[in-house]
């Protein structure tokens, strides 16, 4: 299995590492220690450096009840970042749910869009569709980044994440994507409960037969404070855990923020499995 983004095939045969970057002054998990375009690039070559396979920048912050960012300013936060990021030797993803922004990366040579609005917003799905390969991930999320929490879903979350899903892969694909440039990502923490959000992990299987790689993000996220009694800068261990039960079933991308400590689970997790072991042998020098 691939993942067909503007300048990589990625390949999904082992788990692959995606490093978030916040060039934001109000992420719920750093505080915003990346605002700046020099920190946020440092930043970037430090996550490549510690194993990312993937980078995912955001200049606006989807943590419950944020505002929305006016357009001048994401682009003014993000593109400077691109143009750094691009050099790395790694794709770079764009979280942005906004048209204007994704063509102004994609033409800086980005290679995904990275959507907590799965490309509904109006004009969104043209953007993807008019470039000749880059990835897409279509996430899952009830209600809107403001308002939710105040009002999270109702009822078993796993056939309505599925069918959500499936309904915009098809959307995306009926406007002329490949399926191979498609990822789905269920929303973990995106207007759904502590238990809901749990469902979705324990029986993970039922999005994956939707036929299309997994993207999940469950690093530092709230339901893992709610099970654990840890502040968000002390769940390092429950994300790690959560990103290795994941990718356990079937997961073949992890969103976090710790890249280091998740790449070395990663690892001792692909060496008790043969078939990854010896892939891993057969492709060192």
């Amino acid at each position: 299995m691939h993942w067909q983004t503007a300048r990589f095939r990625i390949d999904l045969a082992q788990p692959r590492v995606m490093g978030i970057v916040n060039v934001t002054p109000n992420s719920f998990s750093d505080g915003g220690r990346f605002h700046s375009s020099g920190a946020a690039l440092a930043q970037c070559e430090r996550l490549v450096a510690e194993g990312a396979d993937i980078l995912d920048l955001g200049a606006e912050s989807t943590r419950p009840g944020s505002p929305p960012v006016h357009l001048d300013e994401e682009l003014a936060r993000l593109l400077p970042v691109v143009r750094g990021a691009v050099t790395l030797g790694v794709p770079i993803s764009i979280d942005t749910s906004k048209p204007d922004v994704m063509r102004a990366c994609l033409d800086l040579g980005a290679d995904i869009v990275n959507d907590i609005w799965a490309l509904r917003q109006p004009d969104a799905r043209d953007v993807v569709a008019a470039h000749a390969s880059c990835g897409a991930c279509l996430m899952h999320m009830h209600g809107e980044p403001r308002t939710m929490q105040l009002a999270p879903m109702q009822g078993d979350a796993v056939p309505q994440v599925r069918a959500f899903l499936r309904e915009q892969a098809q959307a995306l694909q009926d406007h002329g994507v490949a399926a191979d440039r498609i990822v789905l990502d269920p929303g973990v923490g995106f207007g759904k409960s502590v238990a809901q959000n749990f469902a979705l992990l324990a029986r993970q299987d039922e999005l994956l037969d939707l036929g299309l790689p997994l993207l999940v993000g469950w690093s530092r996220k709230s339901s893992l404070g709610q099970v654990t009694g840890l502040d968000v800068q002390d769940r390092l261990l429950p994300s790690v855990a959560a990103a290795l039960l994941a990718v356990e079933r079937g997961a073949r991308i992890v969103r976090v923020h710790d890249v280091r400590d998740t790449v070395a689970a990663l690892k001792v997790w692909s060496a008790a499995r043969p078939e990854l072991r010896d892939k891993t042998r057969e492709t060192t020098p």
